[in-house]
């Protein structure tokens, strides 16, 4: 059986954003243990001039809803990017993979040819639903997801390749 769009998309964003829930629990126990102000990781980057973790988690979740959304041809939910704790960063992704999840697979199946544009700052961006996916999303939401699990990971939170990757 060949695999579908839904198969392509669904599954693999919530294995992914949940594995980034996973690694923010982790780091709030880091914080906790060690007795690191939270705030401090929350807003911590790689580079002056990269995204903060909350940045990073929000972007995730960005990406993720509007590939559900987008592909189905729905509305992409919007969330307002004010995340400063662990707990509502966590919050966040659940709000996430709620919507995600409960995209019906028949609406994403079928859209390999769909038009997508994406409004960026640069201009639109033109995609079919396959190169959408393969090519922006799924790369779009890893680097992000990467980015968070770095911060974290440079700033001494006790996580791995198998956090990242998951553990089944």
């Amino acid at each position: 059986m060949p695999l579908s769009m839904y198969q392509a998309c669904v599954p693999p964003l919530v294995r992914t954003l949940g594995n980034l829930s996973a690694i923010l629990d982790k780091a709030a126990a880091h914080a906790a243990a060690k007795g690191i102000d939270p705030s401090v990781f929350v807003g911590a980057r790689l580079a002056p001039d990269m995204y903060p973790l909350s940045a990073q988690v929000q972007l995730a979740s960005d990406s993720a809803k509007g590939a559900a959304a987008r592909l189905a041809g729905l509305d992409v939910p919007s969330f307002a990017d004010t995340e400063t704790t662990f707990g509502e960063l966590r919050t966040r992704i659940a709000r996430t993979l709620e919507f995600v999840s409960g995209v019906d697979a028949a609406l994403i199946d079928g859209s390999e040819e769909r038009p997508v544009t994406l409004k960026t700052r640069s201009g639109d961006r033109h995609f079919t639903g396959r190169d959408y996916l393969l090519h922006f999303v799924l790369p779009n939401v890893h680097f992000h997801v990467s980015m968070a699990y770095a911060i974290l990971r440079h700033n001494g939170v006790d996580i791995g390749k198998l956090d990242y990757l998951g553990r089944d």
